[in-house]
């Protein structure tokens, strides 16, 4: 089975091609199991839970009809999630918010998740969910060394304080390359790119948005509308390539 990874904005009618794979790899681990209709977790640790959880798990129900088994968590950003939520499924997916407080909430499940995946239960990541799978995950910083290397929002009352540090924390270890989301659309392909150059991750990918990324079986296919960018050191530099959709 496979993990896959969306780069995020991919919640239209149009987007369901992004999510088909997932979904008939649950199926087929469903039926292996004697399921007639495969039992997905989706959590969610989104500031709007309920919601995200809702619109995640409509999307994975809109690729087969009625025909799968929606067990939805929807948890305060941070909380951890228990044991219970990713007991006896057949796919878990894990939908966006702020990567710091999606990778603290599943931090109790990491082993648990990388048994699962290992033993042929598929994994989704939408954004944040992308990220924290993950070896080493990027948190949200803009700087390194306190130099710029992303787009900053101002701050509230227009000022313009430095950002924050970007800093690796330990992921699920699904994925042995740190994961970049919502590349070309905010502006992160520099921040990838300067992560490796300083030596801070080892190689990276960066998903464009409503665009996924599926690691399986030694391979990397690419399906979506944007690109997957393949950022790896040189002698001098880094390598920046893309893998085509």
């Amino acid at each position: 089975m496979s993990v896959h990874l969306l780069g995020g904005r991919a919640a239209t009618a149009e987007d369901l091609a992004l999510y088909a794979p997932f979904v008939a790899e649950a199926a087929a681990r469903g039926n292996a199991a004697g399921r007639a209709r495969p039992r997905i977790a989706v959590i969610s640790l989104h500031p709007e839970a309920h919601e995200k959880a809702a619109e995640l798990a409509g999307l994975l129900t809109a690729v087969d009809g009625d025909g799968i088994d929606v067990h939805a968590t929807a948890g305060r950003p941070g909380q951890p999630v228990a044991l219970s939520a990713i007991a006896d499924v057949d796919g878990i997916a894990v939908g966006g918010g702020f990567v710091e407080e999606v990778r603290a909430g599943l931090e109790p499940l990491f082993g648990e998740l990388r048994r699962q995946v290992a033993d042929g239960v598929p994994y989704l990541g939408v954004s944040a969910g992308a990220m924290v799978a993950a070896e080493g995950s990027l948190g949200s910083g803009s700087r390194i060394g306190g130099v710029l290397v992303a787009p900053e929002e101002p701050a509230a009352d227009g000022s313009a304080e430095p950002g924050q540090e970007l800093e690796i924390e330990s992921g699920i270890g699904l994925v042995d390359v740190a994961i970049e989301v919502h590349v070309a659309q905010r502006g992160m392909l520099s921040r990838l790119v300067a992560a490796v150059e300083s030596g801070l991750i080892s190689g990276g990918l960066g998903i464009d948005e409503r665009t996924a990324l599926i690691v399986g079986d030694g391979r990397l296919s690419a399906v979506g509308t944007g690109s997957v960018w393949r950022v790896l050191p040189t002698e001098g530099g880094v390598l920046v390539s893309t893998i085509g959709v």
